[in-house]
């Protein structure tokens, strides 16, 4: 055919011809696989790139009921008496103890310190403790506000009701008014009668 003799006859090194595909070659390019996995996905969220500062990932979840925890073992007797406690030992280890062993002297600037930071770290501790209750506290009334709408919504349709079924029954043909329609009707006939048979005596 002609086309098998011009391949025949094309050196090694030529261009394939236009309108025509070489076939892939091993070990060449990168295959159609690998082109879709280097690409984004559409379903999945993007990645953040990576700058040159990055910081640490962490759960907020997690850390906020790490905050919860704390400030409720703050809000206790029992920390206050173990504070208690670790005060006065530091204070007379370092005020009775020999003067070597002594590891913060008057005026106690490592326990200053220390009580200092301990109070800079529970008080956003504490309102980040506080932020969360808020949070769990608007959504609850959020919900007993729904909760509340939806009891007033039924009971003004159970109202409706109730007052279209009076309406209802207030239309209705009750025994008694059947009774006294009846009876009325039988006074009435017994009153024709006594006219009629008044009337026919009275032309005999």
């Amino acid at each position: 055919m002609p086309a098998d003799r011009d391949d025949r006859l094309r050196p090694p090194h030529a261009e394939p011809p236009r309108g025509r595909r070489s076939p892939p070659q091993r070990g060449s390019g990168s295959t159609p696989s690998r082109t879709l996995s280097r690409r984004a996905r559409l379903d999945q969220p993007r990645t953040p790139r990576g700058g040159w500062l990055q910081l640490p990932s962490y759960d907020p979840e997690a850390f906020g009921r790490l905050s919860e925890r704390i400030a409720r073992f703050i809000g206790t007797g029992r920390f206050l008496v173990w504070m208690t406690v670790v005060v006065v030992v530091w204070i007379v280890w370092n005020v009775a103890a020999p003067a070597p062993l002594r590891f913060d002297e008057y005026p106690f600037i490592f326990l200053t310190l220390a009580l200092s930071l301990q109070a800079s770290y529970a008080a956003p501790l504490i309102l980040l403790a506080q932020n969360r209750q808020a949070d769990r506290d608007r959504v609850n009334l959020e919900q007993d506000r729904a909760r509340n709408e939806r009891a007033i919504a039924d009971t003004e349709y159970l109202t409706r009701e109730i007052a279209a079924l009076r309406t209802g029954l207030g239309e209705v043909a009750t025994r008694d008014y059947l009774r006294s329609e009846l009876q009325g009707l039988l006074k009435d006939l017994e009153d024709n009668r006594r006219r009629v048979d008044a009337h026919m005596d009275s032309d005999e």
